[in-house]
């Protein structure tokens, strides 16, 4: 009979002859699930998420009001009334960076059945980004010493010192803006890979394909144009915003067939 001791048996000198014979098909599957529980679409939605609200709250509620243009000395009087503030914002942007060493890998793995190739470019483009912007975190924490230790105080003086850290802070606003160019490129290629993917939505595609232009043109604006101050960044980035809100909660919500493609490609491989 089926399950008798002579089919259990057989069963186990068959399982134990597979094993033996293709130990690395083992070896690759054990592999291959080790990287389903890693390579999750929802994963990368958090990660996304993580990057939007955190971003926002480094640039809007902690840059954008302790840093007047052009006043050195009411910038420096905000970071000395408001040292605490200053300080969560440098850690928000750790963490952005943090987040985004992994999602860029997470989405390699996602889209590498798509292009390898894109799918390559667009992690190392996020990844120059994130070494980018990161190192150029140096400056905003420079500028936070200088109006806060007395050492820097009797070299400069007063105005010298308030003037040192606000060219710390535009060199920081301008490296932060070099960096976004790269991540503009790996928007780009994102936006194709999810165009190409034929499981993310066209109009989603779309959406990362015009914050990647957005990022671009906002970037080169500010290296390029005499006098740009941004003025018409919140309109270039727009789709940025929306392209990006909507991939993260798509990836939460519908990315499973995304990240069951990545890994049925892994498999067959």
């Amino acid at each position: 009979m089926p399950g008798g001791p002579e089919h259990g048996k057989a069963l186990g000198m068959a399982t134990h002859e597979l094993t033996q014979s293709s130990p690395r098909s083992a070896s690759a599957l054990l592999t291959t699930d080790r990287t389903a529980s890693f390579v999750s679409a929802r994963v990368a939605g958090v990660l996304y998420l993580i990057i939007v609200a955190f971003g926002i709250f480094a640039e809007v509620v902690v840059r954008a009001r302790l840093i007047v243009d052009g006043d050195p000395q009411a910038t420096a009087a905000n970071i000395r009334d408001s040292e605490w503030l200053f300080r969560m914002g440098f850690g928000a942007d750790l963490i952005v960076f943090l987040s985004d060493v992994a999602l860029a890998i997470i989405l390699f793995f996602l889209f590498r059945p798509v292009s390898r190739v894109v799918s390559a470019l667009a992690a190392a483009f996020r990844l120059t980004q994130t070494a980018i912007i990161g190192l150029n975190l140096l400056s905003m924490f420079g500028a936070l010493l200088i109006v806060r230790e007395a050492d820097y105080l009797r070299v400069f003086g007063q105005e010298g010192s308030d003037a040192l850290a606000l060219l710390l802070l535009d060199l920081h606003k301008y490296g932060y803006t070099l960096g976004l160019t790269f991540f503009g490129l790996s928007t780009l290629a994102i936006a194709y890979l999810a165009h190409r993917s034929c499981v993310v939505p066209r109009l989603l595609a779309a959406l990362l394909g015009l914050a990647g232009v957005g990022y671009l043109c906002d970037s080169f604006a500010f290296f390029l144009v005499p006098g740009y101050d941004g003025s018409i960044s919140p309109v270039l980035l727009a789709p940025a915003l929306v392209g990006e809100l909507s991939f993260a909660l798509w990836l939460l919500l519908r990315g499973k067939r995304l990240e069951e493609q990545a890994l049925a490609a892994e498999r067959a491989s």
